[in-house]
């Protein structure tokens, strides 16, 4: 299940907006999960994560994309000065300011007509509202709790 709380938007009109409860799961409870579920060992899936960012890093400095599949793409991106240069000759790496890496969610479609989803979205993802307080997984009572508060999902409490 995943969480929102309602969020006052600067038009006056209130939405649900998504938030993190708890702290992130670690790579240690990664690999755990992974290893119960695979034929590898822990140690095996802790040592590839661990690997995995600095192998990605050097992919992507050869000037090419990672794919994961079922996961998304990942690519380099860069910030330059805000005063360009007026000649294209004139450009050059001392503009940089910020490297950054995008992330693409890998889609699916489900049939033809079918909407686009993201492979990280569970089809059956429940949304419960979050008031501060631990939530018992129950089923659904039939309430339609959607909105359509646009949110970057970069929010997290406690």
């Amino acid at each position: 299940m995943a969480f929102y709380v309602p969020k006052q938007m600067r038009n006056g009109k209130w939405f649900p907006f998504s938030v993190q409860v708890d702290q992130p799961f670690t790579t240690d409870q990664l690999a755990d999960r992974l290893a119960d579920i695979s034929t590898v060992s822990r140690a095996d899936v802790w040592a590839v994560l661990k690997n995995l960012p600095g192998v990605m890093a050097d992919m992507m400095a050869q000037g090419r994309s990672v794919r994961l599949e079922g996961l998304g793409t990942f690519r380099y991106t860069i910030n330059a000065e805000k005063q360009g240069v007026d000649t294209p000759e004139e450009v050059s790496d001392k503009q940089i300011v910020a490297v950054r890496v995008r992330y693409t969610p890998e889609t699916r479609r489900p049939n033809q007509k079918g909407p686009v989803t993201r492979a990280l979205v569970d089809d059956d993802l429940r949304w419960v509202r979050y008031d501060g307080q631990p939530v018992e997984d129950e089923e659904d009572t039939g309430t339609d709790d959607t909105g359509t508060g646009e949110d970057d999902g970069d929010h997290q409490l406690g």
